[in-house]
């Protein structure tokens, strides 16, 4: 259970630092646009977790990294549809309807009437937080959903990656894949900065890169080899209510009442999920009696 406890407030912690380390990165879309914000975002991260996993060649090109490879084309597909959503729609919605993904996950994988109901619950949450968007672009939609789809994957593979490599090599070379592939949107992006904003962008570029990439999928990647991929998909509702407030206290996007309520169903369903834990394993059956006369059989 104390393991339990652990690993759902690092998918917290995880939570909080993608979207502050997201708000940040919206900052920089009138320098960089979305693309050139997300490369430099797996710039940096594939820099700090190459210095701290340190792959070897031969573990890229082993068979044990394809789960990594694979996450590294969905980060791709995921951050730059999100980037381009939230610069269409606002961070809160995309990030919302970016949930949808590791809400479907959850209830499709889950066996337990208690986690679709905590599922549901927080569903209703993201759906008072969207609150009522008049003439909202469906373009932004489409991008926020695709992004939804591609976060479940980013689950599905992160864990598997935690399965076949040791420590954070897995997030290290997903990383690195994601960083070389776009790698010429933040050569164009930085082409278009003036020289006397480069030191702003590589200020920012750091945080972002950090705090949205680095940090939290190494403490996802460590969180999936502790609980169910299921739980931990209900767990990832915590993202729609901290992009909320990341977006109000960095963007100085407000709230209103309905929202507010459905920030704290999401926050309530995270609570039950948390204290709930998964339950104990199931005792295995007694071994059978030896038959009378072979050695260790009762007299």
């Amino acid at each position: 259970m104390r393991s339990q406890m652990i690993a759902a407030s690092a998918v917290v912690v995880s939570a909080v630092s993608v979207q502050i380390g997201a708000a940040l990165g919206a900052t920089l879309f009138p320098l960089l646009g979305p693309a050139g914000v997300v490369a430099l975002r797996q710039a940096v991260s594939a820099v700090v977790l190459i210095g701290i996993a340190r792959p070897t060649p031969r573990t890229l090109v082993s068979s044990a990294a394809r789960p990594a490879l694979l996450l590294g084309i969905t980060l791709i597909v995921m951050n730059l549809s999100l980037y381009a959503a939230v610069e269409r729609i606002g961070l809160g919605l995309a990030v919302t309807l970016e949930f949808l993904g590791p809400l479907t996950l959850a209830l499709l994988g889950s066996r337990r009437r208690s986690d679709l109901a905590c599922a549901a619950l927080a569903g209703l949450g993201v759906v008072l937080l969207t609150g009522s968007v008049w003439g909202i672009d469906p373009l932004g939609v489409l991008l926020g959903l695709t992004a939804g789809a591609a976060w479940a994957g980013y689950i599905v593979f992160s864990q598997r990656a935690g399965k076949s490599l040791p420590g954070v090599q897995g997030t290290a070379i997903a990383s690195i894949v994601a960083a070389l592939v776009t790698a010429p949107f933040l050569v164009i992006a930085l082409l278009g900065v003036s020289p006397s904003e480069l030191a702003h962008v590589a200020l920012i570029g750091l945080a972002v890169g950090t705090l949205s990439s680095a940090l939290p999928y190494s403490l996802d990647l460590l969180v999936l080899r502790v609980i169910r991929r299921q739980t931990f998909g209900v767990l990832q509702s915590i993202h729609p209510a901290a992009a909320a407030l990341a977006g109000l206290f960095i963007l100085g996007q407000a709230l209103s009442l309905t929202q507010i309520i459905g920030l704290t169903l999401v926050s309530v369903s995270n609570v039950i999920v948390v204290l709930r834990g998964t339950p104990p394993p199931e005792k295995a059956p007694p071994p059978p009696l030896a038959p009378l006369g072979t050695p260790g059989a009762p007299a």
